[in-house]
């Protein structure tokens, strides 16, 4: 298939590589045109083609139904580039929205959209900069039609079922095959950048647990102890030995493990932890359906916390956001 892609940053670059790699024609673009030179040239089989604007991007796809895929920060350079491509698309084209966005937003652009004739899909992204060779977890949201259309696009982006061992029952009528192989329909416009918030504020806490684990474990030699309870551990090999074979063991814990292998005292990050907004919307939601938060609450006030002054823990929650998605501290 030919796809259109729009941001061609950490993600972006990397989703239309691999889309080459399986056979799939990508035309490029970005703001910043050395970005589209590198990207094309990363391509595969000459499937990489070059635009000079999002015009020019949509003029070069020449299939009956064009797709473009958007991936942009979320707000307001996001909100720019869906109204002018509502512009430039015509009926029973397909916008995707790959990136981190509210999925109130989702709604209401797919709403004015349909209006059109346009086809809205709202692609909630994980894998960070490690999708181009494991592949990306994909929730997403939009008509029936629009999402069996696209896919073959989103079963080469999708790690596939690898050697993860199949999940018993799995066969029961109701369940969605494609989720096994690392993607899923959710329902409609909106419906999966909602998974996908909901599934970045478990990950708050999933991450705040580690931190707070490991920086339990780092102070247990504290003066403050009795010396005979003072214990000297080695971070390293504990995250390494959870690693095999214990219940916590999981891809955050394998990030981890790799950053205090490297140094154990992460004496690279401050420990200054950002928040990229599906936290935030994780709680709204959870306010809106009086659905209790505590775990995901606690983790994101830490990171507000972590602002004005930080300690072994954030420095673990600081390792572990740039080993998944290439985060790099604010300076």
């Amino acid at each position: 298939m030919q796809i259109g892609i729009i941001g061609l940053g950490r993600m972006g670059g990397n989703i239309a590589v691999r889309l080459s790699r399986h056979g799939h024609d990508v035309v490029l673009f970005d703001r910043d045109p050395a970005t589209v030179g590198k990207v094309r040239d990363r391509t595969e089989g000459g499937r990489g083609v070059a635009a000079d604007s999002v015009a020019d991007l949509v003029g070069k796809l020449t299939a009956a139904r064009k797709i473009v895929w958007l991936m942009l920060p979320a707000g307001e350079i996001t909100e720019a580039a869906v109204q002018e491509l509502s512009g430039l698309l015509g009926r029973d084209d397909i916008l995707i929205d790959g990136g981190n966005t509210y999925y109130k937003d989702d709604i209401r652009r797919a709403a004015q959209l349909a209006e059109k004739g346009i086809h809205y899909i709202d692609v909630g992204t994980s894998g960070g900069v490690w999708g181009l060779e494991r592949g990306y977890c994909m929730m997403y949201g939009g008509t029936k039609d629009s999402a069996d259309h696209i896919d073959p696009i989103l079963d080469a982006l999708a790690p596939g079922k690898g050697d993860v061992a199949p999940t018993p029952d799995r066969d029961k009528p109701g369940l969605d095959p494609r989720a096994e192989k690392g993607y899923l329909h959710c329902g409609p416009a909106g419906s999966g950048h909602f998974v996908k918030m909901v599934h970045n504020g478990i990950e708050y806490g999933m991450m705040q647990a580690f931190a707070e684990g490991f920086d339990i474990m780092k102070s247990k030699n504290a003066p403050l102890l009795p010396e005979d309870q003072r214990f000297d551990l080695n971070m390293a090999d504990i995250a390494e030995v959870w690693r095999r074979g214990s219940v916590v063991s999981s891809w955050l814990l394998d990030l981890t493990a790799e950053a205090l292998a490297k140094n154990a005292s992460l004496s690279e990050f401050t420990g200054e932890v950002a928040d990229s907004g599906e936290g935030r919307w994780t709680l709204e939601a959870a306010i809106e359906e009086s659905v209790p938060a505590p775990v995901i609450t606690a983790s994101l006030f830490t990171r507000f916390r972590s602002r004005t002054g930080n300690n072994y823990a954030e420095k673990i929650l600081s390792a572990m956001r740039f080993g998944f998605g290439g985060h790099v501290e604010k300076k």
